[in-house]
């Protein structure tokens, strides 16, 4: 049987990790509130957060600014889009909307 947690992000009953994702206090924070789903939004937000601040992940200042995004995606007031931000499906020679 799946192990339920109120997802803070979510906002609701769902699945849980299967393990912290990360260690120390952070990770287990993490695994007693954020649910499998909310983790996949995380994923694919995370990317973006590299991507657009251009982070060399493995620096410090890069895990610093990382870690800062995730604890204001899950329980801060939401990880901002960078200014300026596009994405992709509406940036200058994306791909066109299936039509």
């Amino acid at each position: 049987m799946a192990r339920m947690v109120h997802c803070v992000k979510l906002g609701k009953e769902a699945e849980g990790l299967e393990r912290p994702p990360l260690k120390g206090e952070l990770g287990q924070r993490l695994y007693d509130n954020v649910s499998k789903e909310a983790w996949e939004l995380w994923k694919a937000h995370s990317t973006m957060v590299v991507n657009e601040y251009r982070l060399e992940l493995g620096t410090p200042q890069a895990t610093k600014i990382w870690l800062a995004e995730l604890d204001k995606f899950f329980f801060g007031d939401g990880s901002q889009l960078p200014e300026g931000y596009v994405p992709p499906e509406n940036a200058p020679g994306g791909d066109p909307e299936p039509g």
